[in-house]
């Protein structure tokens, strides 16, 4: 069922005519010819949408909005009338009305009305749902999430924490790769400890070397005190090494040997100093790649690489974009002193519908704007820039878009099947059988397509 109808219309015939058209397009349908009574009905039971005539005797549609707005704000109404006037809608709309239809009715066009109505209602209860469960994840999760992807990263997370052992963290940029340092750290014995972090590609390689390992009093021009490296400061702590994968070739044997002893010697010094910090790495890279062409070495990527953790992107995550914006919102309320409580359902569908190519710190960066620029308690459509609101996705095309959308059938094709991945949350199995395709022919296309078999972009390689 695409969801259910509760039909309040007071004429029999009418009534069971538009409860027959509702339910060929896969709707549950229940009717009731009493007005009171369908209020009482409404208040009593769970319905997705209610439909309403609007002239009815004794409690008419608009009033009916009115009271359903008051007690029921949560169920969207969608009013049908026989009077297609502009003063018609607008009263409907200002009574509280989701949307109106007029007679004679296009059941397609309806079908589509009350589509629209039952999402809008599943956002606005998904997006309650996902603020209640902020409010019980610990304040150490930064990393934010429920969805089968990131519950993976949750548990790997649990399992190696509590250890010693080296990790090199990888995903996209902004996927959030600090984040799960920090709770690697946060939930390890090294808790109580330093959480130092370096960028390896902010700084030239002879600062670089200073920064990591320390220099002796003279070592050079402006050294003129001894200086603790970072590997000596993040002692019972932990050391995270960032963007480990642009760090130069001429460094890369003086960290391998740092790791294999667990000591460093500092820039113009001939002593060592043991040190006693977790490695944590992260890059965006593909360092198997960077060892094949030279550019990294393969006995340090195997010494980093004992567990390899891999960050999922944001459009892999489903729903979990609506958590984080959700967090967000919170964030930057408090901090700007607002009372922005939340998301419109039609905000939260835009944000579900958009690619996210920035990841975690694209939507950062999008929810701070709109916490600023919005006038109202919940972030609305208008609140976003442009590109999300405006942003159509895998959509199909209709014959009225322009010549400069239209596409051949391979691209749409395309589209499509790496759209029905990210609903999917990656699975395979699950993608072939929603399209319709066994799993072997899905790999082909993938292949074909330049992307992994989860629907992310191969590095180095080149979109269809």
């Amino acid at each position: 069922m695409r969801g259910s109808v509760f039909i309040i219309e007071d004429d029999r015939e009418s009534a069971d005519l538009l409860a027959a058209g509702v339910k060929r397009h896969g709707f549950d349908v229940e009717v009731q010819l009493n007005p009171e009574e369908a209020f009482a009905r409404v208040l009593q039971s769970d319905f997705d949408v209610v439909l309403t005539d609007l002239l009815m005797p004794g409690l008419s549609g608009l009033e009916l909005c009115d009271r359903l707005a008051a007690n029921r704000p949560d169920l969207p109404v969608v009013v049908v009338t026989g009077h297609a006037t502009v003063d018609s809608a607008v009263a409907a709309i200002r009574a509280g009305a989701y949307d109106f239809v007029t007679k004679p009715i296009d059941a397609q066009a309806l079908a589509l009305v009350l589509e629209r109505a039952v999402r809008h209602r599943l956002l606005r209860e998904e997006v309650k749902r996902l603020r209640r469960v902020l409010q019980h994840t610990s304040a150490v999760d930064d990393v934010v999430g429920e969805s089968p992807a990131l519950r993976r990263v949750y548990d790997l997370i649990d399992r190696v924490a509590d250890t010693d052992a080296t990790v090199l963290i990888t995903g996209e940029s902004g996927t959030g790769k600090e984040m799960a340092a920090r709770a690697l750290h946060a939930r390890s014995r090294r808790a109580h400890g330093p959480f130092v972090a370096v960028n390896c590609a902010a700084m030239p390689e002879a600062l670089l070397e200073s920064e990591l390992f320390g220099h002796a009093r003279g070592a050079f021009t402006d050294a003129r005190v001894t200086r603790s490296g970072l590997f000596v400061r993040a002692d019972g702590g932990t050391l995270f090494l960032d963007e480990i994968g642009e760090l130069p070739l001429g460094l890369q044997p003086k960290l391998l040997r740092a790791l294999q002893e667990r000591k460093v010697r500092p820039v113009g010094s001939d002593q060592e100093i043991p040190f006693n910090a977790r490695i944590i790495a992260a890059t965006n890279v593909d360092v198997e790649q960077q060892v094949k062409s030279g550019r990294f070495r393969e006995d340090l990527y195997y010494r980093l690489n004992v567990i390899a953790l891999e960050m999922p992107p944001l459009r892999s995550r489903g729903k979990d974009v609506l958590l984080l914006a959700q967090r967000f919102v919170q964030q930057f309320a408090a901090r700007r002193g607002k009372n922005v409580v939340g998301l419109s359902p039609a905000a939260a569908e835009r944000l579900l519908t958009y690619h996210w190519p920035g990841n975690i710190r694209e939507l950062h960066n999008c929810i701070e704007r709109a916490v600023a620029l919005t006038s109202f308690e919940q972030i609305t459509v208008e609140d976003l820039p442009e590109k999300i609101r405006n942003y159509r996705g895998w959509q199909m095309l209709t014959s009225r878009a322009g010549m400069q959308e239209l596409v051949p059938m391979a691209e749409l094709e395309r589209r499509y099947i790496l759209h029905v991945l990210e609903v999917v949350g990656g699975s395979r199995t699950l993608a072939a059988r929603t399209l319709g395709m066994d799993r072997k022919t899905l790999y082909r296309r993938l292949e074909m397509y330049g992307v992994n078999a989860d629907g992310t972009p191969r590095k180095h390689a080149t979109s269809a």
